[in-house]
């Protein structure tokens, strides 16, 4: 620690004391922690993820595990409710070009292996306030479930992993 406030500082930089702290972390953090008797590694937040020491299933192979921030993701969730119930009354085409790219940009960042179930959370978030802002338009709601399901399906799209993990993406052996 004091290496790194040291380094830091020849570049004129200085760590934040309270957000500043070593934790156990990596491929035997685990086991080291069960054979102490103590719980699960610590985990930490970053660039907008919880990072997890976790396993795969395939192989059991250690991996960091990243979700994205339940607390960013309420807020980003908020703002586009938001915007939503202030633009309802634009044309449905337009609300689904403009949820399109909100939605998608979410997906390009967040999309990692071992985040499709807070993406699948965010696509569900995302359809249900359209719905009620498309019901909201007059006193007498026109749109059934049946009716929303095909305009979701067409404008918002379905959660995916853009990016591999990383051996995967950095072995230049690995065929395309």
């Amino acid at each position: 620690m004091s290496e790194l406030t040291e380094r830091l500082g020849a570049f004129g930089l200085t760590l934040h004391p309270v957000k500043t702290r070593l934790i156990e972390f990596g491929r035997f953090a685990a086991e080291r922690r069960r054979q102490r008797g103590q719980g699960k590694p610590e985990t930490f937040e970053f660039l907008g993820f919880v990072h997890i020491c976790s396993q795969r299933h395939r192989d059991q192979r250690f991996t960091v595990k990243r979700r994205t921030i339940k607390k960013r993701m309420r807020k980003q969730l908020q703002a586009i409710k938001a915007t939503l119930m202030r633009r309802r009354h634009d044309p449905v085409p337009h609300l689904g070009a403009w949820l399109r790219r909100v939605v998608q940009g979410h997906y390009n960042y967040y999309g990692v292996p071992g985040n499709m179930q807070s993406l699948k959370s965010f696509q569900g978030q995302v359809e249900r306030y359209w719905f009620r802002a498309l019901r909201r338009r007059s006193q007498r709601h026109r749109m059934p479930w049946s009716r929303f399901r095909s305009l979701a399906k067409r404008w918002i799209p379905k959660p995916c992993i853009v990016h591999p993990y990383p051996d995967t993406r950095f072995d230049a052996r690995h065929p395309r």
